[in-house]
C-alpha cells in the first residue's frame, strides 16, 4: 500500500490526475486546491462545472482547515457516523473555486478506508473524490466496470487490488446548516 500511495502522491503533486478505489465507489481524483487539475477532472467526466464535487479529507481537523466555521451538529454525525456519509458544509475556504457550489457550500467526507485516508493525510489537501464515469452514466462499483474511456483519461490508475473494503455503493449526503438545520440530499 505504501507504493501505491506514494506513486499516487507524486501525480497529484504534479497537478495530475488520478483514478482510485475509494470506501464507495471508485473515483476519479485529483488536488482540490489545484484549479486547473480540477477542470481536467469535469472535462473526462463530460460534466458541467456549475456541479459541485465531493471531496475526501483525512479527519476532522482537515476539515476544519477548508471550512469558515464547522457547524456543531456535523461534528456530531461524524462522531456517530457507521457508514460512509458526505456532508454538505456551508463556506469552504482555500480549495479550487471550481469544487465549490454556488452557494459557497462544499461537500466532504471522510473515508472509511486506509487507502484513502493515508492517501489524504499523506496529500495535506482535501482530495476530489467524484465517482468514474461520464456523467450521467452508472458509477463503477468495481474496476473491471470503469470504462476505457476513462482509464485512458487519467495520469495514473491505484492498483485495483487496493479495492478490497470499498461498499460499492454511494455515501449518503447530508447538509447542514449553523443553525442546525440538516437536510438529507441522498440517503
Amino acid at each position: 500500500m505504501t507504493e501505491a500511495i506514494n506513486k499516487a502522491l507524486e501525480v497529484l503533486r504534479s497537478g495530475g490526475i488520478i483514478l482510485y478505489p475509494t470506501d464507495t465507489v471508485w473515483g476519479i481524483g485529483c488536488d482540490a486546491t489545484n484549479e486547473s487539475a480540477v477542470a481536467k477532472v469535469y472535462e473526462i467526466k463530460r460534466r458541467a462545472d456549475s456541479k459541485s464535487l465531493v471531496l475526501l479529507a483525512s479527519d476532522m481537523d482537515m476539515i476544519c482547515r477548508y471550512v469558515k466555521e464547522v457547524p456543531e451538529m456535523a461534528v456530531q454525525l461524524v462522531e456517530v457516523n457507521d457508514k460512509p456519509m458526505t456532508i454538505i458544509y456551508p463556506g469552504a475556504v482555500g480549495l479550487a473555486p471550481n469544487t465549490v457550489a454556488e452557494d459557497g457550500s462544499v461537500g466532504i467526507r471522510i473515508p472509511m478506508m486506509d487507502f484513502c485516508q493515508k492517501l489524504v493525510y499523506k496529500l495535506g489537501r482535501p482530495l476530489v473524490s467524484t465517482s468514474a464515469n461520464i456523467s450521467g452514466e452508472p458509477a463503477p462499483k468495481k474496476f473491471g466496470e470503469i470504462s476505457e474511456e476513462i482509464r485512458s483519461s487519467v495520469d495514473h490508475i491505484v492498483d485495483p487490488s487496493l479495492e478490497r473494503g470499498s461498499t460499492g455503493r454511494a455515501s449518503s449526503i447530508i447538509k447542514v446548516g449553523l443553525d442546525y438545520s440538516i437536510e438529507i440530499i441522498r440517503k
